[in-house]
């Protein structure tokens, strides 16, 4: 249009476009390219088709118009529709395939595209590289894999809906308030809270500070025996607290009508064994003189009379049942009326040959009136009661609960340190009342769900919910100057050299397995048990490997130990007894070596398990059968008549010489031309015909028309034709022969190839048993305690050569008694060395106690870790124990090798969950989280790893020893796939031809792809280079997917400490629910909270670095590069903990939890050295943080938002919580907030009174739907 004549052009009109969420049709304001959609929520972009062309790059010549939007998007516009703009919160990235704009939260790595389906990934390495270049209007560098800028129309927003700006600071706020709070003291000093009788314990008790926070019911049971305990001192404050809850616990009734019972989880060596004497001596005293006592060894009934003796029980008799028998325990011929009937777990599932079992006996004995005490010592004996998916409950644990139930009067009390190392081995504690009638759990599976889904925060609250009932206990001796350390112990060269060619060894024994299974034709079900021999065998053979590797660096300690003027006690678990009595049996009692264990199991996997075709001998017997077959044949029936009608029916055998002259009837019609001519019967159709016509066979004597036969013969009639059938056993019998042949060369070459394994295992170089390896290094049994369980020990000659095979036992001490002498002999400065097995050190005390001789401290080297955590509690157990002089000294060992974390894995996965539930807290138990790799994450971060090797996916870090080039990378894949194939985790594997030529590919079964455990378990076979680059890789991968869930506020932390500069109570707290049994209430704490920092606190902070010129240079007031909405945040950075990495403080927050990298630090902040600056500045932030969040006026969350707010009000639903779970899971999921979904457990402390509290954190939005979810009444009173 010419310029001043033409009229204005009308405003164009709004792009009307379908939601790609909703489907609704939305109208989009003119320039527009991103928006939000009002109804969904969706933030979506413009289809490409609509998009305005780019600006040309060609100076323009005049000033055009903004281009309108296509005439067809423009149709039927009636109205004009605000859209919201894009999600400044989050990072917008440009989708691949349909080019939307995505608006995707921090952190994210994998997402799909809502408009068009496609699975994304984020590149985080270049993703930080993007965000810098278009802050700062710079293109992206090359190969960023996101869409440049300039291809990504800026948004032309009206001017009344500028988009908030993405406050980068508020972003790193939000992560780390999602990460939790820093970890506080994990044990308090531990005294009876409301309860003065007896003296203080004899040594350092502490508990966890999450069941500190916990208050237990008031106590109202009075103990007869007290007067007897004020006199004598023989319990301690402790012990008695514990006499009067598990008392009066007793005295309730669940309301399925059984009675209540107790559980006592103080640690080892509290003195549960003398608190047990005491219950049974009140229940005496009450007249209840009946008890049974369930145990794990016969040994400790000798410490069950000790301790009777030592609370004054000395009339009560003690009856070991394993030596009693059968028959009725109060029949003429026993006669026990009364005492403690102390039976072992192995005997509670004892039968007789009758069929009579220990249970009926007991059962019998008590009578179902019974309602004296049944104890339940080292009650974890019973914990598989509810096993895994696919196994089967324990017979043991079937029995506990079988005699539970016939008793429903009786006094339980289950007591143990590692009762319940994970929810499901609480599934024999019934008289708990956790589930069940009058609970919120109907059955335990839907208790075992809730926990399960609730992760370790739920876990940590049973184990308080069950202390505020009055149900449990759960006290430890203080670790107060007990060391744990992690001792790696390298591959010396030797057994690095060994170690590799054992697992080359074992790669090809598992394709000779392979290919001898072929040959043989073995059946499906005898390979499957080969293969699971196979890798148990492997699995248990590298065991060996590693505890032999160790052996230097335990000789090397105990001796070092010896030489400090310590003790030592050497943990280990297998003996190794097994493959030792293999070896006494085929080489005799005197040998020249040591045996190795390794060695002979692998010759008993190779000898009974390797696949032999069938001997040539059992052919012999198919060979009689067809022998026979062709004898019945040549004896077969020859039937011929004189004349023209049969005068028999049937068929006879008859022979040459009566050959039937039967004479012809005499009203026979027809006469024979020839009375001489023979007639005989076609065995086929059955009618007669002349001899010369019918075919006979040379072979079975066989007579049959030419035309019968199938197919019909065709030839000439001869003297010597054979039927087909003959003709075919002619052919199978020589068939046979060859067969015979060939089976019996192809068995002659088996039987030689196996000789040919046996032989090159015998010249391996394998590792001795360790177990009489260290004893013989450490100077022989006569300076070495063993407290094991094998019978017998080879020891070194006396002349020297060679080993010979003894017993363990001397003349006089019996076998039963041996590992009481040999502790013995250790606790009375004879021997400084112990070496205990699981096996044979339940229940002994070995440390450093004050009645004994041997008062050296303890050095406990674990050798060979438990299987299971409790295994482990139990072995720590033994050095660390009541009225002790010094705390041992712990050393774990474990050797360079990734694959044998596996096992270490495996425990701190129950040590982690067993702090948790038996102590209230994941981190009261020995640390070794490090290595709990069998987690979700664990399982994640596998499936990525195998998605790498198998090039489905890319990794997200470089594989160790790579460097970036794709070569290198392609490299370790190639060699990490050979090695999975190696130990059978690559199945199917073949090399590729074509465009893919020479490289290995194959599957790995959908079951592998997340079964860590299996990972660790064949990673143990591999040589240890490309073991360890493996195992690198795992962990490096893990550390990305824990990171990322910690971003992403998805991390189980557990109890989660908010740490604060105030912490008061704002209100009186609201009772808002009560339990029937136990009088304990759930209440409603509401706190206000300050977290912030003033300037002069940050000042004198820094001042303080500086006076003791403990800081660094880079230490100072930073602020931040970017503005937002006009103002830059500040921040203290001060040098943290490790080198390069630095504490940040900010005035609305405090300290960080997260400590920052210097090059973080250094890309997102800049040094400020005007104080002027910083101090206005801090100053403002903090004060403008008390009334709003980081995000500002226009936070889209409102004031429920507290990211980076200062004063916050908070709310903990504490005291009891599992009656009310339900009620509090409905509520937090109505939440729209994702962090408010979660069950989190937090814990603080007021600032003004120093009260602590702990339970659910239940967000402000949240409060009243979980009040009007729990009923609560306004009216409630305190």
């Amino acid at each position: 249009m010419a310029g001043g004549s033409s009229s204005p052009s009308p405003p164009p009109a709004p792009l009307q476009v379908r939601c790609a969420g909703c489907r609704g049709v939305l109208a989009v304001a003119p320039g527009m390219t991103e928006f939000i959609c009002p109804k969904c929520q969706m933030a979506q972009r413009l289809p490409p088709q609509l998009m305005p062309k780019p600006p040309s790059s060609s100076p323009p010549t005049s000033s055009a118009p903004a281009l309108p939007a296509p005439p067809q998007a423009r149709r039927r516009a009636s109205h004009t529709s605000q859209a919201q703009g894009v999600d400044p919160t989050k990072i917008q990235l440009t989708c691949v395939r349909c080019q939307a704009v995505l608006n995707v939260p921090h952190g994210l790595a994998n997402f799909r595209c809502p408009q068009c389906g496609v699975d994304l990934a984020v590149d985080v390495s270049k993703l930080h590289n993007f965000l810098t270049a278009t802050t700062n209007g710079a293109p992206p560098a090359p190969g960023s894999g996101v869409t440049p800028p300039s291809s990504i129309p800026t948004p032309v927003l009206p001017t009344a809906e500028v988009p908030e700006e993405i406050n980068e600071v508020a972003v790193d706020v939000e992560r780390e308030e999602d990460e939790g709070g820093t970890v506080g003291e994990t044990f308090t000093d531990y005294r009876p809270p409301k309860l003065s009788l007896g003296l203080p314990h004899p040594d350092p008790v502490v508990e966890t500070s999450s069941l500190s926070a916990v208050q237990p019911p008031e106590p109202t049971y009075e103990l007869n025996i007290m007067d007897e305990l004020d006199k004598t001192k023989t319990l301690s404050c402790l012990q008695i607290e514990t006499l009067v809850y598990a008392c009066q616990r007793h005295l309730h009734h669940l309301p399925t009508g059984d009675r209540a019972g107790f559980f006592v989880g103080d640690g080892a060596g509290v003195g549960k064994g003398r608190t047990i004497a005491g219950l049974i001596w009140e229940n005496w005293q009450q007249g209840r003189h009946k008890a049974v006592w369930v145990s794990v060894g016969s040994d400790l009934k000798y410490d069950a009379r000790r301790d009777l003796d030592d609370v004054g029980a000395k009339c009560v008799q003690v009856h070991p049942l394993n030596k009693l028998p059968y028959s009725k325990l109060d029949s003429k011929a026993i006669g026990i009326k009364n005492g403690v009937i102390f039976v072992t777990y192995s005997s509670l599932i004892a039968s007789s040959e009758r069929g009579r079992s220990r249970l009926q006996q007991l059962v019998q004995w008590c009578g179902h009136e019974f309602d004296g005490l049944l104890v339940f010592d080292e009650c974890h004996k019973a914990k598989n009661l509810i096993p895994d998916a696919g196994s089967q409950p324990t017979r043991t644990g079937k029995a506990v609960l079988e005699i539970q139930e016939k008793l429903p009067e009786a006094r339980v009390v289950y007591c143990s340190a590692t009762g319940a190392s994970e929810p499901r081995n609480l599934g024999y504690m019934v008289r708990l009342g956790l589930w069940g009638d009058g609970t919120s759990f109907q059955d335990f599976p839907q208790f075992l769900g809730a926990l399960e889904k609730g992760g370790v925060g739920a876990l940590e609250l049973v184990a308080m919910d069950m202390k505020a009932r009055g149900m449990y206990v759960c006290r430890t001796l203080s670790y107060k100057g007990a060391d744990f350390d992690i001792v790696e112990a390298p591959l010396e060269e030797r057994m690095m050299n060994m170690y590799g060619k054992a697992a080359e060894f074992w790669a090809e024994l598992r394709l000779e397995l392979l290919s001898a299974g072929e040959l043989s034709g073995e059946e499906k079900g005898t390979s499957n048990q080969i293969w699971r021999l196979y890798w148990a065998s492997h699995q248990r053979f590298f065991r060996h490997m590693c505890m032999s590797a160790k052996v230097p660096a335990v000789v090397k300690l105990a001796k070092e130990a010896l030489a400090e003027n310590k003790c030592v006690v050497i943990g280990l678990q297998s003996t190794g007894e097994a493959r030792t009595e293999e070896a006494v049996t085929k080489y005799g009692v005197e040998m020249e070596d040591f045996v190795s264990g390794p060695r002979e199991l692998l010759l008993k996997l190779v000898e009974e398990n390797y696949p032999l075709p069938p001997k040539p001998d059992s052919f012999q017997q198919g060979e009689e059968k067809l022998a026979e077959i062709q004898r019945k044949r040549h004896s077969a029936p020859d039937i011929s008549f004189k004349g023209r009608f049969r005068k028999v029916a049937k068929m006879e055998d008859v022979s040459d010489d009566d050959s039937g002259d039967y004479s012809p009837s005499e009203s026979s019609d027809h006469e024979s031309s020839s009375s001489d001519e023979e007639f005989h019967m076609c065995q086929i159709c059955n009618s007669e015909e002349e001899k010369s016509l019918l075919l006979n066979c040379s072979g079975c004597s066989l007579r049959v028309h030419p035309r019968c036969l199938t197919p019909p013969w065709t030839g000439m009639l001869t003297d010597d034709w054979s039927c087909y059938s003959c003709k075919k056993a002619e052919g199978q019998e020589q068939e046979h022969d060859a067969n015979v042949a060939d089976f019996s060369k192809r068995y002659d070459t088996a039987v030689e190839r196996k000789l040919k394994i046996l032989d090159v295992i015998r010249s391996l170089d394998l590792p001795n048993n360790p177990l009489d390896d260290i004893i013989d290094q450490l100077g022989g049994p006569d300076k070495v305690a063993e407290i094991t369980g094998r019978r017998g020990m080879l020891i070194r000659a006396s002349d020297g050569k060679g080993v010979v095979y003894q017993a363990r036992n001397a003349k006089e001490v019996s076998m039963e008694m041996i590992n009481m002498h040999e502790k013995q002999q250790f606790m009375d400065d004879k021997k400084l060395i112990a070496i205990i097995s699981e096996a044979g050190s339940a229940g002994v005390s070995l440390h450093a106690d004050r009645r004994a001789k041997n008062q050296r401290r303890r050095v406990h080297v674990t050798l060979e870790l438990p299987w299971s955590a409790d295994r482990a509690i139990q072995q720590f157990g033994r050095t660390h124990r009541s009225n002790q002089t010094s705390a041992p000294q712990y050393r774990l060992l474990f050797t360079n090798l990734g694959g044998e974390k596996r096992f270490a894995s495996i425990v701190a996965k129950r040590l982690e969950s067993l702090g948790a539930l038996t102590q209230g807290d994941r981190r009261a138990g020995p640390s070794l989280s490090a290595f709990n790799y069998d987690s979700n994450y664990g399982k994640k971060a596998l499936t990525m790893v195998y998605k790498g090797i198998m090039e489905q996916d890319s990794f997200p870090v470089v594989p160790p020893s790579c460097s970036d080039n794709q070569a290198s990378i392609q490299e370790f894949i190639t060699k990490a796939k050979i090695a999975l194939v190696s130990v059978g985790i690559i199945r199917d594997s073949i090399v590729c031809n074509g465009k893919d030529a020479g490289k290995l590919s194959g599957r790995i079964v959908d079951s592998d792809m997340h079964d860590v455990a299996r990972f660790l378990n064949r990673l143990l076979g591999l040589a240890p280079d490309i073991q360890n680059r493996l195992f690198d890789l795992f962990t490096s991968i893990l550390d990305v997917v824990l990171h990322n869930a910690r971003r992403e506020g998805q991390l189980d932390s557990g109890i989660v400490d908010i740490k604060a500069k105030n912490v008061e109570m704002k209100e009186p707290p609201k009772t808002v629910h009560i339990d029937s049994l136990s009088g304990a209430s759930t209440v409603l704490f509401t706190f206000t909270i300050d977290r912030g920092v003033t300037w002069e606190s940050a000042k004198a902070m820094l001042d303080g670095r500086e006076n003791d010129s403990a800081g660094s240079s880079n230490d100072g007031f930073y602020e931040s590069k970017r503005e937002w909405m006009g103002r830059r945040h500040f921040t203290l950075a001060l040098e943290g903990s490790t080198e390069g990495t630095y504490k940040i403080v900010r005035p609305a927050i405090g300290e960080a939890l997260r400590e920052m990298p210097l090059t973080e630090l250094k890309s997102k902040y800049r040094k400020v050295s005007s104080i002027d600056k910083v101090s206005k500045g801090w100053q403002d932030e903090y004060d403008v943080s008390s009334k709003q969040c980081m995000h500002g006026s226009k936070c889209k969350v409102g004031s429920y938002c507290t990211v980076g707010r200062r004063l916050q009000e908070f709310n903990i639903l504490g005291g009891l919580i599992l009656p009310v779970w339900g009620t509090i899971e409905k509520a937090l999921a109505k939440q729209v907030y994702q962090n408010h979904k979660r069950v989190r457990v937090v814990r603080l402390e007021t600032t003004n009174d120093n009260q602590r509290i702990v339970g659910l954190f239940i967000p402000n939005a949240a409060v009243e739907s979980v009040l009007t979810g729990l009923q609560w009444v306004q009216d409630v009173k305190d």
